[in-house]
C-alpha cells in the first residue's frame, strides 16, 4: 500500500471528499505533500482478471500462512489464475474492485447465499485487500458496497463465512455488527478447520 501511507489512520492533514452511488469514488487529499489520489468502487470487468488474480494470491498468502497448510494453500492460490477469474466474470460474477490511485488493491465477491435453506439470503464469498491497504477503512467500504448491491437487488439478509483462526477477519466482522449464527468444519489436506458464519439482518 506505497500510496496509503498518505491517508494512513492518525494523519490529521489528511481530509476526504466523497462522491455520492453505489460504487462512488473519493477523492484523498493530503494537504501537506499537495498529493491526491482517488478511491473507487466498482463492479469487476472481466479485463481486470489478471489484477483480481494477484490480489487474491497476495492476500491469500498472508491471510493463511500458519492457518492452511502451506501445499494446500499454494495449490488454492494456483486454481485461482488469472483463467479462472475471467472465467467466473465472463459468466456474470458479482464482484466488486476497489481502486486506489487507479490500481486495483482488493475486490469483493458476493451473491445469493449458497446454503438455500438459511434465513440470510445474501453472501459475500470474498473480500481481501493487499496487506498494506488494510486498517484504512477500505474493507469496510467494500463490505458496504456489496452489502447495499445485494439489498438493491432484493437480496436481503447477509452471511460472511471466515476462519475461526483467521482473528484479524473474525474481529472484522465482528466490528461491523456481524453475529456468529453458525460453525461448520472445513479439511486441508489432513488438518482440521472451524470456520464461523457472521450474519447481518
Amino acid at each position: 500500500m506505497p500510496e496509503a501511507r498518505a491517508i494512513a489512520a492518525g494523519d490529521a492533514a489528511c481530509n476526504r471528499n466523497t462522491a455520492g452511488g453505489l460504487y462512488g469514488a473519493a477523492r484523498w487529499v493530503q494537504s501537506e505533500r499537495v498529493t491526491q489520489a482517488t478511491l473507487t468502487i466498482r463492479l469487476a470487468r472481466p479485463r481486470d482478471a489478471s489484477a483480481v488474480a494477484a490480489v487474491h494470491d497476495v492476500a491469500w498468502r498472508e491471510a493463511y500462512r500458519g492457518i492452511i497448510p502451506g501445499r494446500e494453500l499454494e495449490k488454492m492460490i494456483q486454481r485461482r489464475g488469472p483463467v479462472w477469474w475471467k472465467t467466473i466474470l465472463d459468466r456474470g460474477a458479482r464482484i466488486a474492485v476497489l481502486e486506489f490511485d487507479d490500481e486495483i488493491r482488493g475486490y469483493a465477491s458476493y451473491g445469493r447465499n449458497r446454503l438455500a435453506a438459511s434465513p440470510y439470503r445474501g453472501e459475500i464469498f470474498e473480500l481481501y485487500l493487499l496487506p498494506e491497504y488494510q486498517g484504512l477503512g477500505f474493507g469496510k467500504r467494500l463490505f458496504e458496497a456489496a452489502r447495499r448491491d445485494l439489498a438493491g437487488n432484493r437480496v436481503s439478509g447477509l452471511l460472511v463465512w471466515a476462519l475461526a483462526d483467521n482473528d484479524r477477519a473474525c474481529g472484522f466482522y465482528n466490528h461491523l455488527g456481524g453475529i456468529k449464527v453458525r460453525e461448520m468444519e472445513e479439511t486441508f489436506g489432513d488438518v482440521v478447520r472451524v470456520r464461523h458464519a457472521f450474519g447481518w439482518v
